[in-house]
């Protein structure tokens, strides 16, 4: 036993030295794998990365309200800011940030952070009168109807001669026709054209020097109300390339398809789409909005969801040659996501499209209740709450919704889309959101106050057009809708009937 000792220990001992070995081999396998990954991932941050891939790594922000705001005060905010362009409508919006501090304040309860580094641009004015875009020196649609038509049986005859005639799309060289005192979405006359230098023009400040750019857009973020969304994309429309991604910031749905059917009726040349769903609670006290209209209260913290749509390869000589033509997004796109994901105070997150359609109608339900109720109230949200009259209301309206989205067709291989958006699970949304946000004032209530236009044709009014490709009539959806639209009008012709007075 003893003359067998050294022999076994010798043999453990190359058994060692094989286990060794074994190990020793497996372990470089690992790090070559992990070596391996780190570069895919690298590649991956590289096709990211705007300098490499080149796209410009400016972000256009279109729409200045309060979510604009955040927007771009959070952009400028996170480590290597990408440069960040503010794009006016209002030539006093462009004085009061001339004469300013040229910074965005935004007070999260009692801190107030101001940022700047922001460039700014005025946009162009332009003129639509029943969807056609005036020329100017060109007759309007009122005088094309005359006595013999009616002014969108006029507004047709315009387009199509627009469309038959190649020179009337060019747009003039160095001419702008000037602007009116009226908002977005007001119709107006047919002006003369001037030169830019002279296109604006306010008594007693003098004439502005001020020259429109026509650089090309990249990456836009568009934060206006839904109902302007394709008027204030008209004004940039020469500037957006099939390049482009555009990402929507917006309450509602089908603002994509309006954009599509008026702006890119040609899928060749449509931009890259984007949609966001914000949770955030921002607004602008009234009395600071004159004072600054570049400071917004972050009243409350929430989220962003976002997804890119999906959209048909386009066939070109460049991505023939591109070996990355394969690629589902569009490197701006890429790039756009990336970039609002790296904000923490946004808290920016990407979904699938399929996922963010549902995130969306959850959202879309929820708000064809809150909504429009509190409008038609004048309440507060907190004001649906234990009140059995008006849940019979919100029921109505919810066993509509309910039935028109679990009959879209683009759902049905979808599972538990039936229990997902249910009545019962929807009127539990709407009395959560309603509890949670009970002295709060809805958007849509702020508005009809004002006396502006409201989303409602962009949410009930989205429910009711669904409903139709389903066959599924929304009655209760409609005349809220309407009664939304008509208490609108209301308030409207009370704020123009106001006799302005002076304080004393």
């Amino acid at each position: 036993m003893e003359a067998q000792a050294p022999a076994d220990r010798e043999s453990q001992d190359v058994g060692g030295d094989a286990e060794r070995e074994a190990r020793e081999e497996h372990l470089a396998e690992s790090e070559q794998a992990d070596m391996e990954r780190l570069r895919e991932s690298m590649n991956t941050v590289k096709k990211q990365d705007p300098l490499r891939s080149n796209v410009p790594g400016r972000i256009y922000i279109l729409g200045t309200g309060s979510i604009g705001k955040l927007v771009a005060h959070s952009l400028r905010g996170i480590a290597n800011p990408p440069p960040v362009t503010l794009l006016l409508h209002r030539f006093d919006l462009l004085q009061a940030w001339e004469e300013g501090r040229k910074e965005i304040t935004i007070q999260d309860g009692d801190f107030k952070v101001r940022r700047g580094g922001y460039e700014v641009e005025l946009l162009p004015q332009v003129w639509r009168q029943h969807g056609v875009v005036l020329k100017a020196g060109k007759r309007d649609v009122y005088a094309a109807a005359g006595d013999r038509m009616l002014p969108h049986e006029a507004a047709m005859m315009l387009r199509q001669e627009t469309r038959a005639d190649p020179q009337q799309q060019q747009p003039m060289e160095n001419t702008q026709d000037q602007p009116g005192t009226g908002d977005e979405g007001e119709e107006a006359r047919v002006q003369q054209p001037v030169h830019l230098q002279d296109a604006y023009y306010i008594p007693g400040a003098g004439k502005s020097t001020y020259v429109y750019s026509t650089e090309p857009i990249e990456n836009l973020i568009v934060t206006t109300k839904a109902a302007y969304t394709v008027p204030a994309l008209l004004r940039v429309r020469n500037r957006i390339s099939p390049s482009t991604t555009i990402c929507f910031l917006q309450n509602g749905m089908g603002v994509i398809d309006d954009v599509n059917k008026q702006l890119f009726g040609s899928e060749d040349q449509r931009p890259n789409y984007m949609q966001g769903i914000i949770t955030h609670g921002v607004n602008v006290p009234p009395e600071v909005a004159k004072r600054d209209p570049f400071f917004a209260v972050h009243a409350g913290h929430g989220t962003i969801a976002l997804g890119v749509m999906p959209r048909a390869r386009r066939v070109s000589d460049d991505a023939e040659k591109d070996t990355d033509s394969s690629e589902i997004w569009s490197p701006s796109a890429r790039y756009l996501l990336r970039t609002l994901t790296r904000s923490s105070v946004l808290c920016a997150v990407g979904f699938s499209p399929t996922e963010l359609l549902q995130q969306q109608l959850e959202k879309v339900a929820v708000n064809s209740v809150l909504n429009p109720l509190t409008s038609l109230l004048d309440a507060r949200n907190g004001a649906l709450q234990y009140n059995h009259a008006l849940t019979r209301t919100l029921r109505l309206l919810l066993a509509e919704t309910s039935l028109v989205i679990r009959s879209l067709p683009e759902l049905q291989a979808i599972p538990n889309i039936n229990s997902r958006f249910s009545a019962r699970r929807l009127e539990s949304l709407v009395k959560s959101v309603a509890e949670k946000t009970q002295d709060n004032i809805s958007s849509m209530l702020a508005d009809v106050r004002a006396g502006r236009r409201t989303e409602i044709e962009y949410i009930n009014g989205y429910i009711v057009r669904r409903g139709e490709e389903v066959g599924v009539s929304c009655v209760v959806n409609y005349a809220i809708m309407q009664t939304v639209i008509g208490k609108s009008m209301l308030t409207q012709r009370e704020a123009r009937e106001d006799v302005p007075m002076e304080g004393r």
